[in-house]
């Protein structure tokens, strides 16, 4: 017991560092993020003790206010947060990589699975929806990036669906920060075992990218190579 709590002391100055990072950084980008998160939850408990004092209940409504109010202050907190990081990412080589990695639990990510000499790269994500292959880059060139991508796997899982999305602003395109929700409300038409198995032969097929050119400079920051066609399990 005594291990366990030393544990949680030392986690939670982690954590609020963290907290305080995030909001630093969130603020570069979102200089109004404090007054508006402040705001919510002074209206949220206002308006919770002012009905308490209406219904002769205000501890009650009080205690009720605090908790919903720091739990909007938090979600808002939240979503302020990520759109900054979105802002900050958008443009940048590697950034769908980076939205990839964090889908959620069931996908498998494979980094740079193709890619140019002009850093146009195409990512692979494997889960129940089947095959989803983003590229970011000059839509043109990841088109012709995208379409080999897909005849090359094409002799390995052709039983399963594959589907393609290209990052921007574009018509036809999706951008950055709709990437994970335009994945999640893919049809799930895949069961666990198939997932499995159609990552298992494309980690078979590997990653030809010792075969392929290389971008001139050095590699974005953040951008991991891939091993042998095989993703982290999301």
């Amino acid at each position: 017991m005594a291990r366990k709590e030393n544990a949680d002391t030392a986690a939670n100055p982690g954590r609020l560092k963290q907290i305080a990072l995030t909001y630093k950084m969130t603020r570069r980008a979102d200089s109004k993020v404090g007054l508006v998160v402040a705001g919510v939850g002074i209206v949220t408990f206002g308006v919770f003790l002012a009905v308490g004092f209406l219904i002769n209940h205000p501890i009650y409504l009080g205690i009720l206010g605090f908790i919903l109010a720091f739990l909007a202050m938090a979600i808002v907190f939240g979503r302020r947060a990520e759109r900054a990081a979105f802002g900050q990412m958008e443009g940048q080589p590697g950034a769908a990589a980076a939205v990839l990695e964090n889908v959620g639990r069931g996908w498998t990510t494979t980094p740079a699975v193709a890619m140019n000499r002009n850093q146009d790269v195409v990512h692979r994500a494997v889960g129940k929806a089947g095959i989803v292959l983003v590229g970011e880059g000059n839509p043109n060139r990841v088109k012709g990036l995208l379409a080999a991508e897909k005849k090359r796997m094409a002799r390995i899982v052709m039983d399963v669906p594959v589907h393609d999305i290209i990052v921007g602003d574009g018509e036809g395109q999706v951008p950055l920060k709709k990437v994970r929700t335009t994945m999640l409300k893919l049809p799930r038409v895949l069961a666990g075992p198939q997932v499995t198995a159609a990552n298992d032969r494309l980690r078979a097929m590997g990653d030809l990218m010792s075969n392929m050119p290389l971008p001139k400079g050095p590699m974005p920051k953040g951008m991991r190579m891939p091993k042998g066609g095989g993703g982290k399990p999301r």
